[in-house]
């Protein structure tokens, strides 16, 4: 009778342990060791808006004929929250400007607003990570710009969410290249 107490604890340690909260992935981003110069001194990074499946907490891929196919497995953060904190990181990272997303922690305005609104953030069950969308850029005084992305960045798709993940924070650094080179020269 002394082993059966220590069994049936370990037995409802397993079970507790698979009906527990389900796995999370974070995104991990690349290094970045280049600097891109801007044309402004401060910028800050409007919320990101993001299609209704990126947004939401299960990790998504899209089949060849449009169907998204969701996982168990959840983004460790919100992802627009995530996505505008990746972008504004990286480019800060990038620039070596001060770079924030709202709300702007600072006193003193910013010089640019960015404003990010993509129309896709997926990963094809091909193994493209695909993300797509419009750009604003507004300046209080000077020349206000809009533009388009189109950018994709290959992944094993056998390597499951963490290669997701990793596929979406490369994207994001590339997107914050772009931004940087074209957006916010």
């Amino acid at each position: 009778m002394i082993f059966t107490r220590p069994l049936a604890i370990a037995a409802t340690l397993v079970l507790l342990a698979a009906c527990g909260a389900p796995e999370r992935i974070a995104v991990n981003p690349p290094a970045i060791t280049e600097t891109v110069r801007i044309g402004f001194s401060s910028v800050e990074v409007k919320d990101v808006s993001l299609p209704s499946y990126a947004a939401a907490d299960e990790i998504a891929q899209q089949a060849p004929d449009g169907t998204l196919i969701t996982s168990k497995v959840l983004w460790a953060d919100a992802p627009e929250r995530a996505v505008g904190l990746e972008l504004s990181r990286n480019l800060a990272r990038l620039t070596r400007k001060r770079i924030a997303s709202e709300p702007w922690p600072f006193e003193e305005d910013a010089a640019a607003t960015l404003d990010v609104r993509f129309a896709d953030l997926v990963a094809g069950t091909d193994g493209t990570f695909r993300a797509t969308g419009q750009y604003f850029v507004g300046v209080y005084e000077g020349r206000e710009r809009s533009g388009l992305f189109d950018l994709s960045v290959a992944y094993d798709p056998k390597g499951g969410p963490t290669a997701i993940a990793d596929a979406r924070g490369r994207i994001i650094v590339d997107l914050a290249r772009f931004l940087a080179r074209k957006a916010l020269r």
